[in-house]
């Protein structure tokens, strides 16, 4: 306790600088902590199943620019083509693709009307060899049969008898009873009929910053339009291989339309999480440097504090203190300054993540996260001082006789 006392006193007569260092500490800590969330709550989004066979799928544009085109005639063609080839396992057209940033969205609701809520759902338009090509798992009810396919011509707005829904998008709708939406009819559009006849697993929407990336639905359309895309699922390993045939074998078939963006699942997912990856990088950087700074700080003070006490430690060490003793007295100091900062920065890092809470709807914090925070300011404080703390240990006794 004498100890505590001599050290509480020498910080006194430095309080600045040690005041300086504990708000340096509290200000990491409550970056830290608060970074260190953001960066998992995006590697939680980044690690979300899409619910597709990603490493066997790719997909390209088909864009017709010919006058004369028969869009159904040459896309059974392409179909037919596509699903023909050795290594391919299915093929469709579809409307958009799942986690690309781009598609189409509708309102579902269990009563008709333009008074009830609807539920936000990503829209995919695919015909019955859907759940084979994308690798879905129906987990209730059936697919899509050939007869149940419509054609659609742009500018169409009425949409078809059946759907297949997620089960996000069921649990949505049946909160109760997900597993009871088979059979029951959603309605689109205010008050158009659709009858659910299956659910599949997972199948996550083209937008993976919406909060119901997990609702999505697949109606049974084969779509008449200049700009379409095609989903081709391959026998696991011959993705890579079959790429550049099938691009070719598109190209060759017909003259009246261009064949580009040739892009695989791993592709799309790179690009939809890029910006993720970037942020996370960034936070990790400012992390780091936080942390240094506040270590070279520490150092600054500690060598600062030494030079001023050099005849006082030669004077300790010429009355008996080892160098243990002087180690120990500018790490216990270091403790109290970053437990000071440390209170500080538990308060600053519970009150920004209330406010990131209240503001982008976030999760609240893990309290195991501000411990780690704590931790491992401790821990880096400790480092800091042990080289400063060693010099002055190695302060000669013959010091307290010179003159300063």
């Amino acid at each position: 306790m004498q100890e505590l006392g001599l050290i509480f006193r020498a910080l006194l007569r430095n309080k600045v600088g040690a005041l300086l260092i504990s708000l340096q500490i509290a200000l990491t800590l409550t970056i830290m902590v608060n970074a260190i969330f953001m960066m998992q709550e995006r590697s939680t989004q980044m690690q979300r199943p899409s619910g597709l066979d990603e490493a066997n799928l790719f997909h390209l544009n088909n864009t017709i620019f010919a006058q004369e085109y028969n869009q159904q005639v040459n896309l059974e063609d392409d179909l037919a083509l596509l699903r023909q080839t050795d290594g391919v396992v299915d093929a469709i057209q579809i409307n958009a693709i799942p986690i690309s940033g781009g598609g189409w969205s509708m309102g579902l609701k269990t009563e008709p009307g333009v008074d009830t809520s609807s539920t936000g759902v990503a829209v995919y338009m695919v015909d019955d060899h859907a759940i084979n090509t994308l690798g879905l798992e129906l987990i209730a009810g059936e697919n899509f049969s050939p007869t149940d396919i419509e054609w659609r011509p742009s500018g169409k707005s009425t949409w078809p008898a059946k759907t297949i829904i997620s089960q996000a998008m069921a649990e949505a709708l049946f909160p109760d009873d997900w597993q009871s939406a088979i059979g029951k009819t959603a309605y689109i559009n205010n008050d158009e009929p659709m009858q659910i006849t299956g659910i599949v697993k997972s199948l996550q929407a083209p937008w993976n910053g919406w909060d119901g990336v997990e609702r999505s639905m697949l109606v049974p359309y084969k779509m008449e339009s200049s700009g379409s895309r095609f989903m081709i699922r391959t026998e696991p390993g011959r993705r890579d291989e079959l790429m550049p045939i099938i691009e070719k074998a598109l190209s060759e078939s017909n003259k009246g339309r261009i064949i580009r963006r040739v892009t695989t699942m791993d592709e799309t997912r790179e690009r939809s999480y890029r910006g993720h990856n970037a942020v996370n990088k960034i936070l990790s950087s400012v992390i780091i440097v936080l942390t240094l700074i506040t270590g070279f700080g520490i150092v600054g003070l500690a060598m600062f504090s030494i030079n001023r006490r050099t005849k006082q430690i030669g004077t300790r060490r010429a009355l008996g203190a080892t160098q243990w003793q002087i180690m120990s007295f500018f790490m216990i100091e270091n403790l109290m300054i970053s437990s000071f900062g440390v209170i500080l920065g538990v308060a600053g890092a519970i009150g920004l993540n209330i406010w990131l809470v209240n503001t982008f709807a976030l999760s609240p914090i893990n309290m195991n996260l501000v411990l780690f925070g704590v931790i491992a300011l401790y821990i880096v404080g400790q480092i800091a001082v042990l080289y400063p703390a060693r010099k002055a240990a190695l302060i000669s006794p013959a010091t307290a006789t010179r003159t300063a």
